[in-house]
């Protein structure tokens, strides 16, 4: 069954994004984007299955890249046409994976 998540509008996304400094909105307002550096490819590789395993249990999927050290990672929810609580809630788990907190 898929659970249906709530558009956020501007005053929302705006607020939810205080807290999370290192993302920005992405052109046209659907998608936030954050680009993790680390230190290394095996670094990177770890914060990415961190970040599929919290990802599957949300079943909330990134659009991500990674070349060596660098993840580039875009959240929107697709099925709301926009950003939602989910996104948000995803990219703090990043946050977190990212600093070795998950």
């Amino acid at each position: 069954m898929l659970m249906k998540y709530e558009k956020l509008d501007e005053a929302a996304i705006a607020q939810r994004l205080l807290a999370l400094p290192q993302w920005s909105l992405a052109p046209g307002g659907k998608a936030i984007n954050r680009r993790f550096i680390f230190a290394d490819f095996a670094e990177a590789f770890a914060f990415m299955t961190r970040s599929a395993l919290v990802a599957e249990r949300l079943d909330h999927h990134p659009e991500w890249s990674n070349v060596y050290r660098c993840v580039d990672v875009t959240l929107t929810t697709h099925s709301a046409e926009g950003l939602t609580d989910l996104d948000f809630n995803l990219a703090s788990a990043m946050d977190r994976a990212a600093a070795g907190r998950d």
